[in-house]
């Protein structure tokens, strides 16, 4: 050890009266750390968020992330976020009630066959088409390699313009499956 005169180690003294100001919880007794008497170890929010506020949280964030993904050049990485978004979208639709039958496939694939089948001829039905295709292009090696990696062979990176075009038509159809799934929701609630 070396004594050296330009290094300063606070003492106990100092270190508590940091983690006071900065209301840490915690201060030392020498050997030990231990938390303040008047000190809650874990804060519970008085009233939790409701799994719908919890749902609104998550779309926003990953909106968010897409959109910073994007503007930093990262186009894979921000359609990656876009299709996972639109997958979850279409899973809420898992359980719905479509006046002809309730909806109970898990996965994007199936649930999207299921709304087809109870829509047919339909702007859902058309826009179900439009979006399983590019989920399955975006989904393939060979395509757009987001989802499942590329094809290191035959494959071609999308660039930031492409992705770009992937983000703002996974929007769109989101923001039109999220106004079907209102509807299709409001339906279900009126009693016969």
């Amino acid at each position: 050890m070396r004594a050296d005169k330009e290094v300063f180690a606070p003492d106990v003294r100092i270190i508590n009266e940091v983690c006071d100001q900065h209301s840490i919880g915690y201060i030392i007794q020498p050997p030990n750390l231990v938390p303040q008497s008047s000190t809650t170890l874990v804060e519970l929010p008085k009233e939790p968020p409701s799994l719908e506020e919890n749902a609104v949280e998550i779309y926003q964030q990953s909106l968010k992330r897409s959109e910073e993904l994007l503007r930093d050049g990262r186009g894979r990485e921000a359609v990656q976020e876009m299709l996972w978004l639109l997958e979850s979208v279409v899973t809420g639709f898992k359980g719905l009630d479509t006046g002809t039958d309730t909806i109970e496939g898990k996965y994007f694939n199936q649930i999207v066959k299921e709304l087809r089948r109870s829509h047919p001829g339909t702007a859902l039905d058309r826009v179900l088409e439009w979006t399983t295709a590019l989920h399955g292009y975006l989904s393939s090696p060979t395509g757009g390699g987001v989802r499942h990696g590329i094809d290191l062979r035959a494959g071609i990176a999308i660039d930031v313009e492409e992705a770009r075009l992937f983000c703002n038509l996974i929007r769109s159809y989101m923001g039109f499956l999220l106004a079907k799934h209102a509807q299709l929701s409001r339906i279900a609630d009126i009693p016969f």
